[in-house]
This record gives C-alpha cells, structure tokens and sequence, in this order.
C-alpha cells in the first residue's frame, strides 16, 4: 500500500503539480508530446503505456497479493537490503527530479515544444548531467524493481530505457537546431547522462 501511494504522489508531484504550475505562471501546456505517428508521437504512446504498466504492477502488489505471482517475481533477490537500496534510490528519484524541474523553470516541458521559444538551462544539476529528470526517472525504475523485483519491473527498466534514450535523442536534434553552438558547446562540456 505505501509503494502504490508513493507511486502516485511521486506522478502528482513531478507530472501532474508541475504541469499546473507551469501552465498557471505562464499560460503554456508543458505536455507537448503530439499524436502524429512520428518518433515523437509514438515515444508517447510508450510512456504512457510505461506509466499504466507501473500503476498496475504496483497496484497488483499493494491491493492484490494473491495475484503478485503472475507478475514472475524473482524471489530470489528480494530481500530487505534490496528493498532499503530501492526505497532509498525512490526517494533520491524524487529529489533529482523536483530540483532539475525547478531549475528548468519555465523551460521545462514534456516532449519537445515546437511552439514556445524556451532558454537553454545549463546551471544546476544540468552542469552535471544534461538529462537529469530522465536520469532521475531511470533511478526510479531501478528502485521500484529493487522493491518488487519480478519480470513486469524488469521489463519497465528495459521499455523507459529505450524510450527515454529515444527521446534523449530527439531532444537533442531539436536542441542543435533550436540553439545551434550554444547547445553545441554545452554538449561538448556535460555529458549526456553523468
């Protein structure tokens, strides 16, 4: 039950709080991802089936253990150091990815934004990484499988890895594009995850 609510407090702080504060301060919708049946549009579509795949792993894991064995669990390497390491990589998760929002500010958006010229955020935590919050999002998933280890987790680290990588990659032609040498020397100095 605690994991299930810090799933959703955790989609309701950085997705959902977030968006509305964005939105409010500047008028702008931060979810930009669109329905084409583009890279773009299709990456979407896995995140959102990402997103229900995790909310349903840990909802058969909360409110019915019964079924908790359909999901293949690996019991093998589900012990209480594991799930300590997990929690503490969750809790990290949020922390990486609340402060790399706040320091993206109003350039911060789900997807690419075609629409609304945003600034190049290089300060912060995107002097150490210039994906932060995708890297804070796969800390995630490391600890959720830690937490609950079986085949559906696994197989959430393997979907948000390629996703993510693929968007990383969009992002970053639309970054070459949108900010030419200024993006091109900051991607000489911070490397792409750490």
């Amino acid at each position: 039950m605690l994991l299930f609510a810090y799933l959703v407090l955790y989609f309701l702080l950085v997705f959902v709080l977030r968006s509305l504060l964005l939105w409010k301060k500047t008028g702008i919708n931060p979810l930009t991802f669109n329905k084409t049946d583009d890279a773009h549009g299709f990456n979407s579509k896995v995140f959102t089936l990402i997103t229900f795949l995790e909310l349903i792993v840990v909802g058969i894991y909360a409110f019915k253990s019964d079924w908790y064995e359909y999901l293949l669990p690996f019991w093998c390497i589900e012990n209480s150091t594991s799930q300590k390491i997990g929690w503490t990589l969750l809790f990290l998760s949020l922390i990486v990815v609340w402060i790399s929002q706040s320091q993206m500010a109003n350039s911060w958006r789900i997807g690419i934004d075609e629409n609304n010229k945003t600034k190049l955020v290089t300060n912060g935590m995107f002097s150490i990484s210039r994906n932060p919050i995708f890297l804070g999002i796969m800390i995630a998933n490391i600890g959720l499988f830690l937490v609950i280890p079986n085949a559906f987790t696994l197989l959430i680290i393997s979907l948000s890895t390629i996703s993510i990588n693929t968007q990383i990659r969009l992002e970053e032609e639309f970054l070459k594009r949108e900010f030419e040498n200024d993006y091109l020397e900051y991607a000489k100095k911070v490397r792409r995850w750490i």
